[in-house]
């Protein structure tokens, strides 16, 4: 792993992820043909100051500064792995009510894979998009 993969990990560890309860906006692009779910969030961030995705925590800012976001239809597997530790920390650490941008989620997608698993595990998460996590589940299309 060459200096810069391995200080992008060291952050993807340890750097602040903190947001506000009910504040949490996640998209999902990894694997689609598409960014159309990021520009929803982001426009939907522009109408609402008080919500943020994990690219507006310390954490995510830090990674970006690096120059390590990650594209849509071929994302590179060791930038997903760091961005996967990342949203983990991130889940983990949310509560409330998530707003998400996932429509056709692909099934390798770190929301998928990492992030849809945890919002069902934490406690903490109540709603997805106004709904009951587990009714949000029923409601989604995966791909």
């Amino acid at each position: 792993m060459n200096e810069q993969l391995q200080q992008a990990l060291l952050i993807a560890k340890t750097a602040d992820v903190y947001t506000p309860e009910s504040s949490v906006v996640l998209y999902s692009i990894s694997y689609q043909s598409s960014d159309i779910n990021k520009r929803k969030a982001m426009e939907f961030l522009q109408k609402n100051s008080d919500k943020m995705t994990l690219d507006d925590t310390e954490c995510g800012k830090k990674l970006m500064a690096l120059g390590l976001e990650t594209g849509n239809e071929n994302p590179d597997a060791e930038l997903l792995k760091i961005w996967a530790i990342a949203s983990e920390r991130f889940i983990k650490a949310a509560k409330g009510n998530v707003v998400a941008f996932v429509d056709n989620a692909d099934k390798r997608s770190t929301f998928v894979t990492v992030e849809l698993p945890l919002i069902l595990q934490n406690k903490n998460i109540i709603t997805i998009n106004g709904k009951n996590k587990e009714q949000f589940v029923k409601e989604i299309t995966i791909k």
